[in-house]
């Protein structure tokens, strides 16, 4: 089946892409999906490395219930109206009318707060750094495989401290432990900076977000970091005895990015022909295709392989006898896969192979005896030469503004820098008029802001817009 072209139709190339790359499919229940073995693989090399960097700050994995009783969701005024729409809610089980309905997990503050209201006793208790590796519902009218379903899987991290230094600290932090991490191993350059009060996470004091450009130019917001202040704190009485031998409520902070970065790999890297996968992320790294069925050609390639897993390359032997060498190719290349090893018999007598890079489509000869040097190298360099490339795209495709016309038209096809006031109503008209939101205010600011480029007064922030996901 042949895919859509991203360059007239995005939308369905990026259905086409998710689909015929065999990421996912949608699953019966309207707005989930099945994530299908290469889909899980990308999300679990993804895992992996992440897992490591969390654990690096010294948060430990748990995990919590997926059923949260509606009582704990109710709490706390401003996390219920923001997720009251989108919670599913269960009222029977076990073939009778439950006493008290149960909300399915929308994300974790209110039942983690229960449980840190009974750990946390002392200041010698803190800071409590935890991370959970779960699934989320959250009921979406507009589903879409990756980017918006009911279902996701995500990791969400939750802790807790003695002071709000320490909570706006780990706050930053673990947001620039996900920019180090979608950029250096995603090879996605990022936007960072602070929500608008309106697009605040509810609940929250502060919100800080990555937001990355897709190729249509829209934003995709990659993860959050949220400081919760006391909020929840105080409705779970989550309190700790100082030195002082005082009661002072925690301080805290949660932060989560999901399944959606797999999404924004596809949109970021994608070309014409399917997948572009950066090597770090990638399950198969390089994919060896013999040309043709014969013993000596399938015993080199097995050597390859061989010596290729050996120095930590992940690499599949595309031995499949029921499709040609023009199917594999297709086929790989849709998948994204970084380098193609291509071993014929002419190959062989030459003692040499051809190894394609994804990106570029370029070919070259080397001789088998260096195969996996060049390899390596040829990994490295897409690795870094993707990120270069994503890189000049964003900054090419963000325009300073100055005023609202400008603004329309430059949200149209990618991202605008302007100054902002701070008035509600002018992100009210915005997204009305333009379709468009703040997407992050930037947390390096100029010396003067200027005036508005929606109302013209005067600017309070400068701050980057965007159309959405």
């Amino acid at each position: 089946m042949k895919i859509a072209d991203l360059n007239t139709d995005f939308p369905q190339w990026y259905q086409d892409v998710v689909q015929q790359a065999g990421l996912a499919e949608n699953g019966p229940v309207r707005g989930t999906m099945i994530i299908k073995p290469y889909g899980y693989a990308i999300w679990e090399v993804m895992q992996r490395e992440l897992d490591a960097r969390i654990k690096a700050t010294g948060a430990q994995n748990a995990y919590f219930p997926l059923f949260i009783p509606q009582s704990f969701i109710n709490r706390e005024k401003e996390h219920v109206e923001g997720f009251s729409p989108e919670l599913a809610v269960v009222t029977y089980a076990g073939g009778a009318k439950l006493a008290e309905p149960l909300v399915i997990r929308p994300t974790s503050e209110t039942i983690i707060n229960d449980s840190f209201s009974r750990w946390i006793k002392s200041y010698r208790d803190l800071p409590v750094l935890i991370n959970q590796w779960a699934n989320i519902v959250r009921w979406e009218l507009r589903p879409r495989l990756f980017l918006r379903t009911t279902e996701f899987l995500w990791q969400e991290g939750h802790t807790a401290h003695a002071t709000k230094a320490e909570a706006d600290a780990k706050t930053r932090q673990m947001l620039r432990v996900y920019i180090d991490f979608i950029e250096e191993f995603l090879a996605i350059p990022l936007v960072a900076g602070e929500k608008t009060t309106g697009e605040r996470f509810a609940g929250a004091t502060q919100t800080f977000s990555i937001e990355a450009m897709m190729h249509d130019g829209k934003a995709l917001q990659m993860g959050t970091s949220h400081n919760l202040g006391q909020n929840f704190a105080k409705v779970f009485q989550t309190q700790y005895l100082d030195e002082k031998n005082k009661q002072q409520y925690v301080w805290q902070t949660s932060w989560g990015v999901s399944t959606r970065m797999i999404g924004g790999l596809v949109m970021a890297h994608g070309d014409l022909k399917g997948l572009v996968l950066p090597p770090a992320v990638a399950p198969i790294q390089a994919v060896i295709v013999p040309i043709k069925t014969d013993p000596q050609v399938d015993a080199a390639a097995k050597k390859l392989n061989q010596d290729l897993k050996k120095q930590g390359i992940r690499v599949k032997l595309d031995d499949r006898d029921s499709v040609s060498a023009g199917f594999k190719f297709n086929d790989w290349e849709l998948k994204g896969v970084p380098v193609r090893i291509e071993l014929g018999p002419k190959d062989l007598a030459e003692k040499k192979c051809v190894l394609v890079r994804r990106d570029t489509g370029e070919k070259h000869n080397f001789l088998l005896t260096g195969a996996v040097k060049e390899v390596k190298a040829m990994l490295a360099d897409m690795q870094t030469t993707l990120l270069a490339k994503r890189r000049t795209e964003l900054t090419e495709r963000t325009v300073a503004v100055h005023n609202y016309d400008n603004l329309k038209v430059a949200v149209a096809n990618g991202f605008a820098a302007g100054a902002w006031c701070g008035a509600a109503n002018d992100e009210a008209k915005l997204k009305e008029e333009a379709k468009a939101t703040i997407r992050a205010i930037p947390f390096d600011q100029p010396e003067k802001i200027g005036a508005c480029v929606i109302c013209g007064q005067a600017g309070r922030h400068q701050v980057v817009f965007g159309r959405a996901y």
